[in-house]
């Protein structure tokens, strides 16, 4: 008895037949480099390849809807991880000066470690393999393979809180707060001062766990100590604030680096419409980057489809997700746009705000 004997006793009805031809209908087409120019070709290749790179290639294809979508979706980037010291700075600095972000949330250690870089400190090459108590004699902080300097750390954390004390009394957002502290530098290289000079906002709703908390905490410190009045960064003014861009967008799109926070944060803003009588669907396209595996439960793996029985992603979203770590996924998902020019065209969105209030939303050139 041969091998077909035993797994093929009988052979295939025409219906099956059929219904197997229909199944493999498209083969896996090698990466073919004799045909690849650039990144946005090799990236393209991807879309019909396997694996997590058919997935990357899938988010790239993704993120390129969002951009030449014809409503204009408001994309909304959430940040988290060592995005800085994985020398990604300028990939995301580039992506608001080429208008292909409108509004950011972010971990604060993002944000500080643009604001580090702004001022003359840098991240160094290092090992995880490191003495970590030499270094901690020497105060270089490790991040995995990459070195900051700590007195340089502890310099910037006062000068944030310095500045706060510059600012009169009262309830900030994080928007707000990030948005004046980032005219205190002017570096073209910087996320913070780009967000600026191109009316991105940018929010931190968690910026109590970073170094900006630090220094913002010294600034209260120091208001108690003199019995005046500090600043407060007011979370829930944030969350009143990003509801309004999303329920005065035609529609949303979301573009996860990582998970944690901001993750969460973008998706709540949908389900927090109906506090101002909308329902806005749900994102019209998500794309995530990620390490997280979704079968622990936790939120930064969790899956976009998932996201949709929470109606934070529309039912018929176009979504992906690629599950290769940022430093890696994040240069090709953004060279593939940008060097096939899918930007080019699109509306720059102007906000207005009145203190918390979202008076005007325009798009322009």
């Amino acid at each position: 008895m041969g091998y077909k004997d035993v797994l093929m006793p009988e052979p295939l009805d025409e219906g099956k037949k059929k219904k197997k031809k229909e199944i493999l209908n498209t083969r896996v087409a090698p990466v073919d480099f004799e045909k690849i120019n650039d990144v946005a070709d090799l990236v393209e290749s991807f879309q019909s390849a396997s694996i997590q790179a058919r997935n990357l290639g899938q988010c790239a294809k993704i993120f390129g809807k969002m951009l030449q979508d014809e409503e204009q979706p408001t994309i909304i980037l959430g940040m988290a991880g060592p995005l800085i010291a994985a020398g990604l700075r300028k990939i995301i600095r580039d992506m608001v000066h080429h208008n292909m972000v409108d509004v950011i949330v972010s971990t604060g250690a993002i944000l500080y470690q643009d604001y580090y870089n702004s001022l003359g400190g840098g991240h160094y090459y290092g090992s995880p393999n490191a003495d970590d108590t030499k270094l901690r004699e020497l105060f270089i902080n490790r991040i995995y393979d990459t070195y900051v300097d700590e007195e340089l750390f502890a310099e910037d954390d006062t000068l944030i809180g310095k500045f706060a004390d510059t600012l009169p009394p009262g309830n900030y957002s994080s928007r707000d707060f990030i948005h004046k502290l980032s005219a205190t530098i002017d570096d073209e290289d910087s996320i913070l001062v780009a967000a600026r000079k191109n009316n991105v906002p940018i929010f931190c709703p968690a910026i109590n766990d970073s170094s900006i908390g630090i220094g913002l905490t010294e600034h209260y410190h120091s208001a108690r100590k003199e019995a005046r009045a500090p600043i407060t960064i007011d979370s829930i003014r944030d969350n009143y604030e990003l509801t309004q861009i999303v329920v005065n967008s035609t529609r949303t799109a979301a573009f996860y680096i990582a998970g944690g926070v901001p993750k969460n944060y973008i998706n709540d803003s949908v389900v927090m419409s109906y506090i101002f009588g909308k329902d806005t669907g749900g994102h019209k396209y998500a794309l995530q980057m990620t390490t997280d595996a979704p079968h622990w439960g936790g939120l930064s793996g969790s899956t976009l489809a998932e996201a949709q029985s929470w109606g934070k992603i529309n039912k018929e979203a176009t979504h992906g997700m690629v599950f290769v770590e940022p430093s890696v996924s994040l240069p090709l998902i953004y060279g593939y746009a940008f060097q096939k020019g899918l930007h080019k065209g699109r509306l720059r969105i102007n906000f207005e705000w009145e203190g918390d209030a979202l008076k005007k939303v325009s798009r322009r050139e």
